[in-house]
């Protein structure tokens, strides 16, 4: 990586120091044509473990492994040269240990380049966001609807409607925030939890589904753009519908093939003389 390249990309502490002044934009990338193109739109690219269905056609994010992330990250980082990026620890990669994390955390740094590593949990995640941060590595949360604990949460239902339920997303966020997180994202909870959790963590909230009051927000690209279409969340907007468009560019093609149309003469190489 160039020294250019490393100079103007936005850094944690430059992304921690926007909260309450500019609004933080953010995105999701796995892949590096995709991630190329949102680069100078974004503060932001994370490569989310949402690659799993978006990607890869699970049902969840639970089979995600390490190599996956890196080979994803990897290719988002070489992409890009302006946003900071982040990358998901997936399942089953952290939540043993501090050390397991730490091991975790620092093949996926130094194997993709990532300026940050983002982690799902609570207070019970408290110290080993501490033990990371202590060790160099910068960690972003995820508290509220957290998708790596669906089968103990009862399905991706939002938050934080209850006072106890309210109370503990709260409480999470803090402890997370408190314990070094750079930055939270919080997900799926009731517009009151993420304007109230905003209000009471030095850190920068990343919403999605939360609340306008958050210091930025987060969408998953294929989302937003309508590439994704098999299950719409209420917090989704589609600023695009571009799954519709490929598939009517693929009709258009097949029939251009069947009928002899394409490839015209422009499309083919006129042998040369030598």
């Amino acid at each position: 990586m160039s020294v250019e390249t490393r100079v103007s990309r936005l850094s944690v502490t430059q992304f921690r120091a926007r909260k309450g002044k500019d609004k933080l934009v953010c995105l999701t990338a796995y892949t590096a044509p995709v991630a190329r193109l949102l680069d100078d739109a974004v503060d932001l690219l994370l490569v989310g473990d949402s690659l799993a269905m978006v990607i890869y056609g699970f049902d969840s994010t639970l089979p995600v492994t390490l190599d996956m992330m890196i080979a994803h990250g990897a290719a988002v980082v070489r992409a890009t040269r302006r946003a900071l990026v982040a990358v998901d620890l997936p399942f089953g990669s952290y939540q043993e240990s501090p050390e397991q994390a730490f091991r975790a955390a620092a093949r996926v740094m130094a194997e993709t380049g990532c300026a940050a590593v983002k982690l799902e949990g609570g207070e019970e995640m408290a110290e080993t966001v501490a033990f990371l941060t202590r060790r160099g590595i910068p960690v972003m949360g995820h508290v509220g609807l957290t998708p790596q604990s669906v089968n103990t949460l009862g399905g991706y239902r939002s938050r934080g409607h209850g006072e106890a339920e309210s109370a503990k997303i709260l409480a999470d966020g803090v402890a997370i925030a408190e314990a070094g997180a750079f930055a939270l994202v919080v997900e799926g909870v009731a517009e009151s939890v993420g304007r109230e959790l905003t209000a009471r963590v030095a850190a920068p909230t990343i919403g999605i589904g939360a609340s306008a009051a958050c210091d930025g927000q987060i969408l998953v690209t294929d989302d937003m753009l309508g590439l994704f279409a098999e299950f719409t969340p209420k917090f989704v907007k589609r600023y695009r519908e571009l799954g519709a468009e490929i598939g009517a560019a693929a009709r258009d093609y097949a029939e251009e093939v069947r009928s002899g149309r394409f490839p015209a003469p422009e499309h083919t190489y006129a042998a040369r003389r030598r």
